[in-house]
């Protein structure tokens, strides 16, 4: 599959909660992590959504907030996956961060050159790549 999405990573249907409109749908990934999406239960009937399944979940890496001190606060987005800086890539305006996680999936986040050096983000350093369960799309095989 191709698509434009930075952030593809494969894995495993875990639960599937059904609502009256929505499915939230667990991911559970190399490594022990679990994303969570968040799509319309009419998409969860069509794509045959269920526990078993191996998806592919994408996330665009403008979605990824990278977060390196919570400071004490909780936030509501979900997906919140720790790992490790491995690359900072400046452009003219943005940089790409990459992160891996602990079973080797890349997480790419697109910030700002401001944000990068506010953070003072660098390779090595400890990051958590931050999503809402909305921002993710998930694709199967037919």
């Amino acid at each position: 599959m191709k698509a434009s999405a930075r952030n593809q990573f494969t894995g495993t249907v875990s639960e599937v909660r059904i609502g009256a409109v929505n499915a939230e749908v667990h991911i559970g990934l190399k490594g022990g992590d679990t994303l969570v999406a968040s799509i319309t239960k009419e998409s969860a009937e069509t794509l045959g959504i269920k526990t078993g399944l191996e998806v592919i979940a994408l996330v665009k890496a403008p979605q990824i907030i990278i977060v390196t001190d919570f400071g004490g606060y909780r936030i509501s987005a979900r997906n919140q996956l720790k790992g490790t800086i491995t690359q900072v890539k400046p452009g003219a305006v943005n940089a790409e961060v990459d992160i891996e996680l602990s079973g080797g999936d890349q997480v790419a986040a697109t910030v700002t050159n401001d944000s990068v050096d506010t953070l003072g983000l660098r390779k090595g350093q400890p990051a958590t790549a931050v999503f809402k369960a909305g921002a993710v799309i998930i694709a199967v095989v037919c």
